[in-house]
């Protein structure tokens, strides 16, 4: 279910980061924060893998960073559902320096991105 969201997400908003010429990394590091128990975690997400986070699930379509500059900004494509729900809760770009810019809006999680993952 998450991943065709990925994929069709991908085609429709790849011009959204190309404002500048941008590298595709092999991943992303994304943090994560359940506002319920103050619990954060660190995710280590491959592009295309899907990982749990509690009762989230997180897809990751790719990660990409400014042209030779591994440490500069990283934009990743994101699709998060609840593991009860076939809605998505959230679909898009996140960037990791504005994180407030395109935002998941869920009562009990916060996801945002950290950097890509270029190693």
């Amino acid at each position: 279910m998450i991943r065709p969201l990925v994929a069709l997400g991908m085609a429709l908003c790849a011009a959204a980061v190309q404002a500048e010429e941008v590298e595709v990394a092999k991943g992303a590091m994304l943090r994560g924060l359940d506002k319920l128990t103050g619990e954060v975690q660190d995710l280590r997400v491959l592009n295309g893998d899907v990982v749990p986070m509690g009762r989230i699930m997180i897809a990751l379509g790719e990660c990409r960073y400014p042209a030779g500059n591994p440490s500069g900004d990283a934009y990743a494509y994101l699709a998060i559902g609840e593991v009860s729900s076939e809605d998505p809760i959230f679909t898009g770009w996140m960037i990791a320096s504005s994180p407030a810019l395109n935002a998941m809006d869920h009562r009990r999680y916060d996801v945002w991105v950290l950097r890509c993952i270029t190693e």
